[in-house]
């Protein structure tokens, strides 16, 4: 009888141990539940800071959207609109200080790096053009 008072004991006590291990255990890390687009950029972090617009579409080499989306953005290369790839692998440090937290993002810039446009998620080509040419409307001195 007295083993079987020292099995039940035993047992209970650790059945406590663990209830109290498992609520001292961390929360897991919250997931992200939005993402934000940068409002301003340094245009000499990215290439051609010269040009009047920029178009950087922050990717990733494992997103297939992201290749589409850059595909469509390149198409408004031009003289006065650069259009410039942040893939996170190669650009990690611009990620990061602009805090994008997911791709693809697209953030059309004017010269001083105020965004003026922007898509968190896949546009299409058209929405993209559009985009654009409703932000460069006013400027009297691009084509």
């Amino acid at each position: 009888m007295l083993q079987l008072l020292i099995v039940v004991a035993v047992a209970i006590a650790a059945i406590i141990v663990g209830v109290a291990a498992s609520k001292q255990r961390p929360a897991p890390p919250a997931a992200p539940t939005s993402h934000e687009v940068p409002a301003q950029i340094d245009r000499d972090d990215f290439a051609r800071p010269d040009a009047d617009w920029l178009v950087a579409v922050f990717t990733s080499a494992t997103c297939e959207t992201c290749k589409k989306v850059l595909d469509a953005a390149a198409v408004l290369d031009s003289d006065f609109v650069a259009v410039t790839n942040i893939e996170v692998a190669a650009d990690a440090a611009l990620h990061e200080r602009y805090n994008v937290t997911a791709v693809p993002i697209v953030v059309m810039a004017d010269k001083a790096g105020v965004v003026r446009g922007s898509f968190l998620g896949p546009p299409s080509a058209a929405d993209l053009w559009a985009k654009l040419a409703e932000i460069r409307q006013g400027q009297p001195d691009l084509p």
